[in-house]
Order: C-alpha cells, then structure tokens, then sequence
C-alpha cells in the first residue's frame, strides 16, 4: 500500500498567513515557509507581529472564513483517496484548518496547535515534534508502507526527500532551482497524473519488474 503525503497550505488551500496579510494591511504577514526554510523563526516573527498590531485568533478566523480551498482541490483529493490512502502533514494550526477539513470531505491532518490566552492572543505554538513532515514518512516506512510526498515549500522538502517519491506542487522559483531532481506539477491535473507515474515506478520496483 502507498500512502500519499500532502502538504495543506499552498497546495490545496490558500496561505492563512498571506490572506491575513491582505485583509490587515500588514506587508510583513506575507513571509511564509516559500520564502523562510527555518520554521521557528517564521513562526517567532509572526507572534511579534500579532502582539505589535494587537491581533488575536479572532482577526486570523474572520479572515478565515472568506476563503475556500483551491478550485479543483476537493475534486482531486477524492479522486487521490480512490488510489491511495492519503495524510496531509501540514505545520499549520488545528484552529486554521477546521473550516477547510470540513469543505474537503475531512481528510486526516496532522499539523499543530496553539497557546492561546482567554482573550485571544496567541502566546505561543507548539509543534507535534520537531521535523513532524520527515518523521511522520520515518514512522509509515516503520509501519512497511510506501509514500509519495508532494508539497510547494522549503518545510515540504524534508518529507519529500525522506518519501518514496516527491513531486514538487507550484513552488516558488528558488525552490524549484535549489531542488532541480524534482518532478514540478503546475495543475491538479499534472499532480495527479505524477502520482500515478511515481506510484507506477514504486510497484514495479517491489515487483522486480
């Protein structure tokens, strides 16, 4: 059996981050793991932000609620679930991701949590481990099952290296330069025919085709 990693924001939902930015004025929110490999720091400057600009869970769940998964998203995860079992390994947040789990059928998610206040700010995260994407491959291996990962961004490229196979999904160009032995999906059409070839490649190996 093959199990198919996804990445969440990015490739099937928009950037939380990026669409908080937009509907709070503040340039600086638009930073996300495309642009910054090391998470802890992304993550510390965020919170600096929300304290400096006084913005709590409240403000990042109204932005929330006016976005939708990708167009064709739902689409293409139900038709990856009739070939693979599928996870996505995401370093979002439980609270974000609620809202999108439910439009996408609830797919299972690993991600993160948050240290949040009574009133609403966020104090704090705290990461299901440290390099989750990678360990969560670790840990299917030890359980004898293959994978194929696919994600757009530099915390992506830990699991995508650690997989079977690993299928780049609309990264940004220095991503895409930096890891040039990637296959590049630019639609859902082309990742899921990517999965299919790269799923093709791993059967016919056990096989000893």
């Amino acid at each position: 059996m093959i199990v198919a990693c996804l990445d969440l924001e990015g490739v099937l939902i928009p950037e939380v981050w990026v669409a908080l930015a937009k509907r709070s004025g503040i340039a600086e929110l638009r930073r996300t793991t495309r642009d910054e490999p090391d998470y802890d720091r992304l993550m510390r400057g965020r919170l600096e932000i929300l304290q400096k600009h006084g913005l709590g869970i409240g403000d990042i769940e109204r932005s929330i609620e006016e976005m939708a998964p990708l167009d064709g998203a739902r689409a293409f995860l139900d038709e990856l679930r009739q070939r693979f079992q599928v996870i996505l390994l995401s370093d979002t947040f439980y609270p974000f991701a609620r809202s999108f789990m439910a439009q996408l059928g609830w797919p299972t998610l690993f991600c993160h949590d948050l240290e949040l206040e009574s009133d609403g700010r966020i104090v704090g995260y705290r990461l299901r481990q440290p390099d989750p994407k990678r360990k969560a491959v670790q840990a299917l291996r030890a359980l004898n099952f293959r994978t194929i990962a696919s994600g757009d961004s530099y915390n992506d490229m830990s699991m995508i290296a650690e997989a079977d196979a690993g299928i780049l999904f609309r990264p940004p160009q220095k991503v895409r330069d930096e890891f040039p032995s990637y296959p590049v999906a630019q639609t859902f059409a082309e990742l899921r025919a990517a999965f299919e070839h790269a799923a093709e490649k791993i059967e016919s190996a056990g096989s000893g085709a």
